[in-house]
This record gives C-alpha cells, structure tokens and sequence, in this order.
C-alpha cells in the first residue's frame, strides 16, 4: 500500500486545515521514509514471493514498522509537529504517522514485529490483505476516493475565490498523483 497512505492525508487535510498539506503527506509515509536508511545500513530489507510484484514481498522492517517503533516515531515526530503548529496538530500528526501502522497491518502478510528488532521473538504481525490484490486495490481505490473526495468538499467550503480555485486544482493534482499512484502500486 502506498497511495492509500496519501488517501489519510487528504482526507485529514479536510478536517485539520490548519496543517499543510506536505506535513500531512510526509507524515502518511514518514515509517516508509524512515525505512530507507535502515535499509541502507543493511537492518531492513525486503524479500520477493515468488515472481515478485504488487505485495509479493516479505517485507523486514523491524525496526521502523514495529508497533512500539512506530510508536515511537509518532510520538517523536507528534512532538516536533507541536512545535511548529501547535498541541492539537502534533497530536493528529502523530496520530497519521501511526495510521501507516495500522494500514500495514491490514494489508501485509506476518511480517510486522511488536518490538524493535523482533526482540522477544514474538509471533509476526499482518493479516495479509495483499493475498488478494482485488480486495488490497479495493481497499486502497476506497482510501483515495474518500480521502479526494473530503479533500474537495474542503477545497469548495475554503474562504475566498482564489482560495477555491488553489484548492480545487491542488485537488486535481493530487487525485490523479493518488490514481497514478495506485496504478504504479498495482504493477510493482
């Protein structure tokens, strides 16, 4: 899942306007970005299933997208996004950077550790909506059509005409972003 993500932001955005759109975006993927150097340093890694392709990877991510990592990162970056907006938007901050969280939860196979580094060796979480890639796309077509269509009724409530007009074409822009993006996430 990754458009689904985005799919959070906009439709956040529409209830939280006092937050930029970029800081919602970032924060939807803040776990996936934060992947990326511990993949370099070799912590993290993903694995194709079979031929590979949309959700046919194990992904060991076990630093970054366990529970209390994430957690831990929505508490960090909630902490920094009060700083700059204010109490009530470093919560809901956190509270986005957390919903990549539960949405790979859903949708990834048990790969998904409780601690850091798998410590304990507990069972994997993950309850695999990605087997079935009609139902995984569904789900994230859902997200993005929700998510555009908050993010529009917003956009024509903004005050002002020049605010309309940027507010709907920010929303073109980023409806056809979240269905290229769907797209891109169905032919990985």
């Amino acid at each position: 899942m990754f458009a689904g993500h985005f799919g959070v932001a906009a439709a956040v955005k529409s209830k939280a306007p006092e937050l930029p759109l970029w800081s919602l975006l970032v924060s939807t993927q803040l776990l996936d970005i934060a992947f990326i150097p511990f993949n370099l340093a070799g912590l993290e890694y993903m694995e194709p299933i079979g031929e590979g392709g949309y959700a046919n990877m194990m992904i060991y991510a076990f630093y970054t997208h366990s529970l209390v990592g994430a957690l831990l990162l929505s508490l960090l970056f909630g902490l920094l996004g009060s700083k700059f907006w204010g109490k009530k938007s470093g919560v809901i901050i956190g509270a986005v950077i957390f919903s990549h969280w539960i949405l790979d939860l859903l949708v990834h196979r048990p790969d998904i550790p409780i601690f850091p580094g798998n410590a304990g060796n507990f069972p994997l979480l993950g309850l695999g909506l990605w087997q079935s890639m009609p139902a995984s796309i569904l789900v994230e077509f859902l997200l993005i059509a929700i998510g555009s269509f908050l993010y529009f009724k917003y956009a024509l409530k903004s005050s002002g005409p020049k605010h309309r007009v940027k507010g709907i074409v920010a929303g073109c822009v980023m409806t056809l972003f979240l269905f290229l993006s769907l797209g891109f996430d169905a032919f990985l």
